[in-house]
């Protein structure tokens, strides 16, 4: 199979909760960069355009999505007390808050993305799907998610949640408003 491969770089902030000792409990910052692998649902063979789908066509929702929405986004756990901060003094900056079911990990992260990225490619009707999601989270460190090693039907990242969407969504935050439901 011909698989497509593909990097972004953006920055995010983030912070862990589960250890309160943890220096990753204060809020700090990494340059990241996501690589992701697709591959085809077909084997490639010669003729016509000697591809399965344009370059452009496959990254171009996805690039949008990790430049204008993932760069510079504030990354949580859903039960993070500075979301409340967020509610009550600057709601407009809920939509730059990416929210997770857990500690915003690299791991979550990455899983999330390859949830994103799948809902993209079938809202395109793009004729691939993901098999890895790699995130660099410094130069000495980076998970790799792929679909033997993630459980893409986990019950906490319910079907209707921001991963799942093929929208440019980072949160829950407005579903739920919309829904006529406090915000999660």
């Amino acid at each position: 199979m011909a698989a497509l491969e593909f990097s972004r770089r953006y920055a995010m902030a983030h912070r862990l909760l589960a250890d309160p000792q943890s220096k990753c409990a204060v809020p700090h910052g990494h340059n990241e960069i996501v690589s992701v692998r697709l591959e085809p649902h077909a084997r490639f063979r010669f003729g016509g355009a000697n591809a399965v789908a344009p370059f452009d066509a496959v990254k171009r929702r996805w690039h949008a999505w990790i430049d204008d929405h993932v760069d510079h986004a504030l990354m949580l756990n859903a039960a993070d007390p500075l979301i409340e901060y967020f509610r009550a003094q600057e709601t407009a900056r809920l939509a730059r808050i990416m929210t997770f079911p857990g500690d915003p990990t690299t791991e979550a992260l990455a899983a999330c993305f390859f949830l994103k990225l799948s809902a993209f490619l079938a809202a395109d009707a793009l004729p691939f799907s993901v098999a890895a999601v790699r995130v660099e989270e410094t130069p000495t460190n980076a998970v790799c998610v792929g679909r033997e090693s993630f459980d893409a039907d986990d019950p906490l990242i319910a079907p209707g949640a921001w991963p799942r969407r093929a929208d440019m969504s980072l949160n829950d935050f407005n579903a739920a408003l919309s829904a006529g439901g406090k915000s999660p």
